[in-house]
């Protein structure tokens, strides 16, 4: 398992990287949404999360929203695309994010399959 090391304010954070369901972006601060259900906030801004987490993994759907691909059942929607979650939230996809969501579901691999 890859651990993440982030660095914070006062102290420094280590989240193993299987764990993180998505990351949403806060401001200059993002939320880390882990599979224990811990909500993690970081001093750290969304690009960073894309700059250090493996992309085969992980996909940005939003501006405001980068999802690991083996929490996602599926994608809904004709006209206005959303994620759904295992977790039953559902997470819009940005317009023009939306192509490219959809080429990467094809590089897939869920472990259960």
């Amino acid at each position: 398992m890859d651990m993440l090391k982030i660095p914070g304010t006062n102290n420094d954070f280590a989240v193993i990287i299987e764990e993180i369901i998505r990351v949403e972006a806060l401001s200059s601060y993002s939320r880390i949404h882990l599979s224990s259900g811990k909500k993690i906030v970081v001093p750290k801004v969304l690009h960073w999360f894309e700059d250090m987490l493996p992309m085969e993994m992980f996909v940005r759907i939003h501006r405001s929203h980068l999802v690991n691909k083996l929490f996602v059942q599926e994608v809904n929607g004709i006209k206005v695309k959303t994620l759904l979650m295992e977790s039953g939230e559902h997470i819009l996809i940005s317009r023009r994010k939306k192509a490219g969501v959809q080429a990467g579901w094809a590089n897939i691999e869920r472990p259960d399959a």
